[in-house]
């Protein structure tokens, strides 16, 4: 069986496990999760994601090690050179990550393959999720930004639709969690930190800003994804764990656009990158 690692690293921490490539799922036993501040020195993130990684594989050979990292972008995933000006990873701009990371864990650099942190979600789904009997999909994260991406049968790609032009902004602002937290002050003037907050709300206001979410989605589908045609949407991210409470509303607008979408909510979530991100490498080495 190969020896692989997926990791998956975000503004704040580093996760990760060994995938069983065979079994299509996480080896739990494995499982690594560590607290990392993106706005650190570049030394300090690399020796922390060193320590996670060698904590993960500890007991695997490094000769036949891979690893697939799900890596927030903007980022060169081929040759695993960071693009980020401004916000996390600062100080890792223009560094070669994946030369620093292979030097430091004495393996090669072709051992090492990234994939953008959406693109991740998607692989993951198709890989070890709730999407693996389709061959066009449209998936998106919903929590405190936006996500999309599409697979086309053979590879998920990052589509970048969050700062498409909506309603009298971008798309991100109408579907991220901070949306359901200036509309719930605006309404109440009172504070929720996201959807989770919500469902312990009175039923009308609940029932008034998930409706007028469900609107938001419905249009976002219609104007952006049906073009591409999929037989199946795929929903991850914190807000997905609301989506019983708009499922109704949504698909009936888009029944009302003669679109017959099928929906699937992610059952693996936070796993999914990890599993995505070493099903990618796995492709990638072959």
């Amino acid at each position: 069986m190969q020896n692989i690692v997926g990791i998956d690293i975000g503004g704040s921490h580093i996760t990760l496990a060994q995938v069983n490539p065979e079994k299509r799922e996480i080896i739990a036993s494995t499982y690594v999760r560590e607290h990392v501040n993106s706005f650190d020195e570049k030394e300090v993130i690399f020796s922390a994601w060193v320590s996670a990684i060698e904590k993960g594989a500890h007991d695997l050979a490094k000769k036949d090690l891979l690893i697939g990292i799900a890596m927030p972008g903007p980022f060169d995933y081929e040759n695993g050179v960071s693009l980020m000006q401004q916000g996390k990873f600062i100080d890792m701009y223009q560094i070669n990550i994946k030369e620093e990371l292979a030097k430091r864990l004495s393996i090669s650099q072709n051992q090492i393959h990234f994939v953008n942190d959406a693109a991740a979600f998607m692989e993951g789904e198709v890989f070890g999720g709730c999407v693996q009997d389709f061959k066009r999909i449209f998936g998106v994260t919903l929590g405190t930004g936006l996500g999309t991406t599409f697979y086309n049968g053979e590879i998920a790609t990052d589509e970048d639709l969050w700062d498409s032009p909506f309603k009298d902004s971008i798309c991100e602002d109408y579907l991220a969690t901070r949306w359901f937290v200036n509309y719930y002050a605006e309404l109440t003037g009172e504070q929720i930190s996201g959807t989770k907050d919500l469902l312990d709300k009175p039923v009308e206001i609940r029932t008034k800003i998930f409706d007028e979410y469900a609107d938001s989605f419905s249009g976002f589908i219609v104007n952006y994804v049906d073009e591409y045609k999929p037989e199946v949407l795929v929903i991850g991210g914190n807000i997905a764990k609301a989506y019983p409470y708009f499922e109704e509303r949504f698909l009936h607008n888009l029944k009302k656009n003669n679109i017959n979408l099928q929906v699937r909510i992610s059952a693996i979530f936070e796993d999914a990158a990890i599993l995505g991100a070493a099903s990618y490498a796995l492709k990638k080495s072959i």
